[in-house]
């Protein structure tokens, strides 16, 4: 009796340190090249009487370069302020053992795209920021502890939760292991 609750404590351990599965968006190779990125996940989300802000990440190699797309989606039905992203933005990642890991973004100047629908507005802006080689094994193996977005005009920290249930999809996603969990779709 005592094996076989050892061997199933072993087995429930296992299955919950798995890693997950690689999805994408797009997976295309071709004789111009290969551009492959992974499925948007949520990072972060926040959603406060009549408006919602989520932050989405995917990860993305083209040709080799290697990125991470920040979307950010705000829905409101009061005025939404713009945040922007230019050739200075960066994104400071805080891992857990207090390293911190810089993605540094493309050359860019964007404040998104405002749409208005009855009486909400919706406004999506979206980054690309670049890795360094070097910073790719920390970020393979220490979870992230929050992360600092420097926009245009303002810097902003957004805590990595262990465990996030959205309220909008209701789906569990676990933010502080993004990077862990997902890196080695990309390489």
């Amino acid at each position: 009796m005592k094996k076989l609750i050892s061997t199933l404590f072993f087995l429930v351990t296992l299955t919950s340190f798995a890693q997950k599965e690689c999805e994408y968006s797009s997976d295309v190779k071709d004789s111009i090249g290969s551009y492959k990125a992974t499925k948007d996940y949520l990072f972060h989300e926040r959603v406060f009487g009549n408006s919602q802000t989520s932050i989405f990440f995917s990860l993305i190699n083209a040709d080799g370069l290697l990125s991470l797309n920040m979307q950010m989606v705000q829905k409101s039905s009061d005025f939404i302020s713009a945040k922007c992203f230019d050739g200075n933005s960066k994104i400071y990642i805080q891992l857990t053992n207090g390293k911190i890991v810089t993605l540094v973004g493309m050359d860019q100047e964007t404040c998104g795209l405002a749409v208005r629908n009855n009486n909400e507005t919706s406004r999506i802006l979206s980054g690309y920021f670049l890795f360094m080689k070097s910073t790719f094994e920390d970020l393979k193996t220490v979870p992230i502890s929050f992360i600092r977005v420097k926009y245009s005009g303002e810097t902003v920290d957004y805590v990595a939760k262990n465990e996030l249930v959205s309220e909008i999809d209701k789906k569990t996603y676990n933010p502080d292991h993004f990077f862990m969990d997902y890196l080695k779709c990309i390489e």
